[in-house]
């Protein structure tokens, strides 16, 4: 097929979840379909250098898409055509490669925060996913739930913590931190992903030890009531109009008491998922409700996993975090919820580019002057 689409899958970057995000990539390098698209492995180093991986040196069955250590160094450029470029840092490294469109494969901060939605924004290139506005008001849990709250929809009981405040009077932060909460309690990053930095504090005295590392990763820190809940996840994707997949339920093993990074990630047997989730019809209705009301009420874009607690002993379900760009992982969430909802890995991936492409093209028709 001649003039195939040029899709950048852009990965790695400068996050604690950098190692996931090489995951995600292998698949979605392996998934995308050759027939209609020309992929271009692009990745971000944890030093923040972008280069271009050799196609041919490749291998696309890989679990763990590479980052070449003598690969050449890019910068994204707006060509003078009005297409997007990547033009190598040294002109004898390689040529300059025209663009149609990226897919980041990104985790974390810098990568789904809105930045690297920004930079594409100012160069001018489609990408997959949420815009700048809801990519940052996602990433940060506390934003994201006071939005949900303010559209409706249920949420736990937290309390925000600051490293400056936490650093300045440590006594005055545990207190503020335990404030009308009672144990459990989760100590959760406020812009991480992938269960980065999370503990579930049992006793009061362990509070210290886990916001001390859960700061390590951010400057906010959110501590949430712990409750006695069932995990639940609904995949978004937006078309003509939104659709939820069916819902799945996490439950994770005996030797992890909540879905840990290790459970998501590391050990194979980590979490059994019910997919769907054994909710009853009401249930799975109540939820793929709230799960679209969350897509639209932080305004994103594309594809969302927005993530629930079903309370075993109210029945009720409140809204935990929602992922802007999901794990795309073999084992992942996302596109197994929205394959058992009727749409494959390839046509899932085939249907995020052409969005791209179609809410690009509306964005380049407005107009940007003052037509008097």
């Amino acid at each position: 097929m001649a003039n195939k689409i040029r899709v950048v899958v852009l990965y790695g970057g400068r996050s604690g979840e950098h190692e996931v995000s090489l995951k995600s990539a292998a698949s979605v390098f392996r998934h995308l379909d050759r027939e209609r698209f020309e992929v271009i492995p692009v990745s971000i180093d944890k030093t923040g250098r972008w280069q271009w991986n050799d196609l041919a040196t490749i291998d696309p069955a890989q679990a763990v898409l590479p980052i070449l250590p003598d690969a050449p160094e890019m910068r994204l450029a707006r060509g003078p055509d009005g297409r997007g470029v990547l033009k190598p840092i040294s002109e004898s490294a390689a040529r300059p490669i025209e663009i149609d469109v990226v897919f980041p494969v990104m985790h974390g901060p810098l990568c789904e925060d809105g930045t690297v939605q920004g930079l594409l924004e100012l160069a001018e290139v489609p990408y997959v996913g949420s815009g700048v506005l809801a990519s940052a008001v996602s990433m940060d849990k506390d934003v994201a739930k006071r939005l949900a709250q303010f559209a409706g929809v249920p949420i736990a009981p937290y309390r925000v913590l600051t490293r400056k405040a936490y650093a300045q009077d440590r006594i005055a932060s545990l207190a503020k931190a335990i404030e009308g909460l009672t144990l459990p309690v989760f100590v959760k990053p406020c812009n991480m992903g992938s269960s980065v930095g999370i503990h579930k504090v049992k006793i009061w005295d362990a509070l210290g030890a886990a916001l001390d590392d859960a700061f390590r990763y951010d400057v906010k820190v959110l501590v949430e009531q712990g409750i006695d809940a069932r995990e639940i996840e609904v995949a978004v994707l937006e078309g003509e109009t939104l659709f939820a997949s069916v819902a799945s339920e996490l439950n994770p093993n005996a030797h992890h008491e909540f879905y840990s990074y290790e459970a998501k990630y590391l050990d194979p047997d980590g979490a059994r998922v019910d997919l769907p989730a054994k909710l009853d019809a009401s249930q799975m209705e109540r939820v793929r409700a709230l799960a679209v009301q969350v897509f639209a009420a932080l305004e994103c874009s594309d594809l969302a996993r927005v993530d629930f607690f079903l309370d075993r002993n109210t029945g009720d379900f409140c809204f935990n975090e929602i992922n802007t760009l999901p794990g795309f992982t073999s084992i992942s969430m996302y596109p197994k919820m929205m394959e058992a909802s009727g749409v494959p890995y390839k046509e899932l991936l085939t249907r995020l580019v052409d969005t791209a492409l179609d809410r690009h093209r509306q964005r380049q028709s407005l107009g940007r002057g003052y037509a008097g």
